[in-house]
């Protein structure tokens, strides 16, 4: 087990290599997993595994990082939940769970990688994201695996049914009652996913790649991603560019530190970027996956939450933000946290 504390680059790809425990010791922000955004990311241990990636879309992230050496650990199919991502991250809620706590703990981590493993494990099961019996949950993940393998042969839905209903499963209305997607939805998903690291992690032309993955007529590969992602494969290659560091990014997320506190209209921010506000909002979409509103708004939560910690008040909070009254925070804070002030102070002071 290799165990590293680091502070990651803003924007940079970091490529998993083996299965990894990824726990965010502080920074506030967003992060980026296999192109999807994630913003509640806090008090979680999140499990990666090998051919995905991760990015930090701010510069102040504390992590540590647990590579797992073993891996003969994770063909157990208790284990797998934690690393075969469904329809989101895997991760453990660690306020929820003393011993994940309690491992990850400076003074607590050991070379013994099956510790954290089988208590994160036992913990992802007590947390029953999808609310099925440990039987269910051992055909959901098999036919996740059946797409993981099957996807690049271009199998319809109908056809995918088949080879899994042909291991003594009968998956399809499982699937779409407990995880609320059909296995047709899963493998265009797990197609879309692939084909997007194909086009950005590799030289290979389009017609390659939508050879490889299947299509036998690269304009309908066109066609399908465009329609999937709302640009051509080539402008996603070029508006990606890992290789070289994203200056549109670092500039946006500087300006949304520096006024997100007085400024939440996206006139300002458009205005700062000599781009007009469609322009603006279009390549935030492209290039972080979510909305400009939703950043200044997690930017505002973020801060929020800090005051909170620091022990001011609503109404001082509420005045320092830019709301006419302490209620109207309240409730801003409660819709998009999930909780009130009051709850999210009770909760962090308990853990």
């Amino acid at each position: 087990m290799n165990v590293e504390k680091f502070s990651p680059e803003i924007n940079k790809v970091y490529f998993i290599e083996k299965h990894t425990l990824i726990h965010v010791l502080s920074g506030k922000g967003s992060i980026q997993v296999d192109f999807e955004n994630y913003f509640d990311w806090q008090e979680k241990a999140i499990f990666l595994e090998k051919g995905q990636y991760i990015k930090f879309l701010s510069d102040d992230f504390t992590v540590r990082r647990i590579e797992f050496t073993d891996e003969s650990k994770f063909y157990n199919n208790d284990v797998r939940v934690l690393f075969k991502h469904l329809i989101s991250l895997g991760y453990i809620d660690l306020m929820e769970c003393e011993e994940c706590q309690a491992f990850l703990s400076k003074s607590a981590i050991t070379e013994n990688s099956a510790t954290i493993i089988d208590v994160s494990s036992k913990q992802w099961f007590w947390q029953n994201p999808f609310k099925a019996n440990k039987e269910e949950y051992q055909i959901i993940f098999d036919t996740k695996e059946i797409i993981d393998q099957e996807y690049a042969h271009h199998l319809s839905s109908a056809d995918l049914v088949n080879l899994i209903n042909d291991r003594g499963y009968n998956a399809q209305t499982l699937i779409k009652d407990k995880v609320g997607l059909s296995v047709k939805h899963l493998l265009g998903a797990k197609r879309l996913k692939e084909s997007k690291k194909e086009i950005v992690f590799t030289d290979k032309n389009i017609q390659e790649i939508s050879y490889d993955l299947g299509f036998k007529d690269d304009a309908y590969f066109n066609r399908v991603f465009k329609n999937a992602t709302g640009t051509t494969p080539r402008q996603f290659r070029e508006s990606f560019d890992f290789k070289h560091r994203d200056q549109f990014t670092q500039d946006i997320l500087e300006l949304l530190r520096e006024y997100h506190t007085q400024e939440r209209n996206l006139n300002f921010y458009a205005d700062k970027m000599n781009l007009s506000i469609k322009t603006l909002s279009k390549k935030v979409q492209l290039k972080m996956n979510t909305s400009l509103g939703q950043l200044i708004r997690l930017e505002l939560i973020n801060t929020a939450k800090l005051m909170l910690l620091e022990g001011q008040t609503i109404t001082s909070i509420s005045r320092q933000l830019g709301f006419e009254e302490p209620n109207h925070f309240s409730s801003f804070f409660k819709h998009y946290s999930g909780n009130t002030p009051s709850e999210f102070i009770t909760t962090k002071y308990n853990s």
